[in-house]
């Protein structure tokens, strides 16, 4: 029997868009974890409730960094500014923010370097469980695949061609989730 190769081709490129996008939501988490820093992104998941519509805050209004360690939301609607206050309170960031009346400022404080060391551990937590996800795509992916090696739609050197590809995806893809997380360690263990 001939070698389907298209459909060869289809579960190897969607094996391939799962490991990308394993990687993707990866460094978009590790753009929400905390480092001591302000930085926007740790709003991203926060939602107001907008008119019944519950909305993100940077939909809503303005956010500025100012002096590293400090976010400033500028709703564009004043009335907002409790139910902005509010979301943030009950996120679980754990900064509280206070509202002026015309703004909502979060202050970042200083991390100590114990709590640095919690978070770089949750870090490895987090890089640990993407590559736990490209090697289970991997695996999907070869069991597929290895089932069509065994029902002779493959012969054992178009197999192995095959599971070489994905081994090289597999690598890249873990490479870039371990730079990405030594990126992270060294910002968040640098004062």
């Amino acid at each position: 029997m001939a070698l389907d190769t298209e459909k060869v081709e289809m579960i190897v490129m969607e094996a391939e868009e799962k490991f990308e996008k394993t990687v993707e939501v990866f460094k978009s988490d590790l753009l929400q974890v905390r480092a001591g820093r302000a930085n926007p992104h740790v709003l991203d998941k926060i939602k107001v409730d907008y008119y019944g519509t519950p909305s993100p805050i940077s939909q809503v209004g303005n956010i500025s960094v100012q002096d590293g360690q400090c976010l400033v939301i500028s709703p564009w609607d004043k009335s907002l500014l409790k139910a902005v206050e509010k979301a943030i309170q009950v996120s679980d960031i754990g900064i509280n923010p206070t509202n002026d009346g015309n703004v909502v400022r979060l202050v970042f404080p200083t991390l100590t370097e114990e709590r640095r060391k919690e978070i770089v551990k949750q870090v490895k937590k987090m890089s640990e469980d993407s590559k736990i996800a490209v090697r289970n795509v991997r695996r999907d992916c070869l069991d597929t695949l290895k089932k069509m090696n065994k029902n002779k739609e493959m012969t054992d050197d178009e197999y192995a061609g095959y599971e070489s590809d994905i081994e090289k995806s597999v690598t890249k893809a873990v490479e870039e989730i371990e730079k990405a997380t030594s990126d992270k360690e060294k910002e968040l263990l640098t004062v």
